[in-house]
């Protein structure tokens, strides 16, 4: 087994790194402070070509793998940025492989390039809230009149939507008490966010002002059969393509923010003098640190290893939800113990790690919860009857 980082990877984490460079710190808290979509910062990626890392080339993409968009994505995390700068283009990475796999010829030239060259922004509607995570329970309804489906209904904690030009919907088009199963349906569409038709409502939340969140309200709004993705009814099927990929990209932006907090308090443990010495030679704060760094390397290998799988077209879902749930709690306990570290001064926004305490709590509760994941290791991996 090769541990060694490729030429290519190398070079993907030079090239993000520079652009990150130009982001610093100030950058990152003025976002934090004053809201508003990192705008620069995605023109910077989508200028050099990045949102496309994993777009076929054929739509303008770089036809690269899971793998090398995970080490892009730790990169960003990493540079500082955290979850404001990976959320600002986590979606281009991977939202619209969907599209890529059931999408007719005609509707991957017309819809897929636009997002790889970052001319246009999308959403991704699925959470209700009424259902959270129990997906096949979804409300929202697609009505099929004449060549069109109007839409009615709500959904919950949709990233982007204040910027979005297009959202990939899921929605249910065969009520749920006439299916033979739960899955089916549900059919996914890929269209312009009208907001005449839909009102946009932000969420004011804990951490990551930079990147929205909000309450979307559909009345009437009409989408043309042109943009249904696939067959109508299996649309929770293809939705399951994108779902691990975004599991791995999660737990590499958790990692990354891991390793960023722990490089913060490793600077200002050397730095810190208390009763004449350093405090980052005391044992009490160098040996959680070591934990930390044991913890994110864990969980970056194991990141690894669920990304060459999917590339390799493996299955992969039990290594995915493994890697996020570890990535997840292992980015959490870094930026936790760096606001210890700093002490009083890891309260102040000025030495950003309490930022990223914040922004940490995201990767661990999305896109499911840390309890979640388990329920899927104890049921596919230990064999053990499902518990919900």
């Amino acid at each position: 087994m090769d541990f060694s980082q490729s030429d290519d990877v190398t070079a993907i984490r030079d090239a993000i790194a520079r652009i990150c460079a130009r982001f610093d710190d100030a950058y990152w808290l003025a976002r934090d402070r004053d809201g508003g979509f990192p705008h620069d910062f995605y023109a910077a990626l989508a200028e050099e070509g990045w949102l496309g890392i994993c777009t076929d080339e054929a739509h303008g993409g770089a036809g690269l793998g899971v793998t090398e968009a995970a080490w892009m994505m730790r990169e960003i995390s990493e540079s500082g940025a955290g979850l404001s700068g990976a959320s600002a283009v986590h979606i281009n990475i991977f939202g619209l492989e969907p599209v890529a796999l059931h999408g007719t010829e005609a509707q991957k030239a017309r819809m897929i390039p636009p997002m790889a060259a970052g001319r246009e922004k999308a959403c991704f509607g699925v959470t209700e809230p009424n259902t959270g995570l129990n997906t096949t329970q979804l409300k929202l309804r697609a009505e099929k009149r004449g060549d069109r489906y109007v839409v009615n209904g709500q959904k919950v904690w949709i990233s982007t939507a204040q910027v979005a030009d297009n959202i990939l919907l899921l929605a249910r088009t065969t009520p749920l008490e006439e299916v033979d199963k739960p899955t089916n349906g549900l059919s996914l569409f890929y269209t312009p966010l009208d907001r005449a038709r839909v009102k946009v409502r932000e969420i004011e939340k804990m951490g990551r002002k930079a990147v929205d969140s909000n309450e979307l309200f559909f009345e009437d709004f009409e989408i043309p059969e042109d943009n249904l993705i696939g067959e109508e009814g299996q649309g929770f099927r293809y939705i399951l393509n994108g779902m691990n990929p975004e599991r791995i990209l999660i737990a590499a932006e958790a990692v990354g923010l891991g390793f960023a907090a722990l490089r913060k308090a490793t600077e200002y443990a050397g730095e810190r003098v208390v009763f004449n010495r350093p405090i980052g030679q005391n044992q009490a704060i160098q040996h959680p640190l070591a934990v930390n760094r044991c913890e994110l390397e864990a969980a970056w290998l194991l990141t690894l290893k669920a990304a060459w799988e999917c590339d390799a077209g493996l299955p992969c879902g039990a290594s995915a939800n493994m890697a996020k749930y570890l990535a997840g709690e292992a980015g959490w306990n870094a930026c936790q113990q760096a606001v210890m570290t700093h002490g009083g001064f890891g309260y102040a926004k000025e030495y950003h790690v309490e930022r990223y305490l914040r922004e940490s709590l995201i990767p661990r509760i999305a896109p499911i919860s840390p309890q979640l994941a388990l329920c899927y290791i104890a049921e596919r991996v230990l064999g053990l009857p499902k518990s919900y």
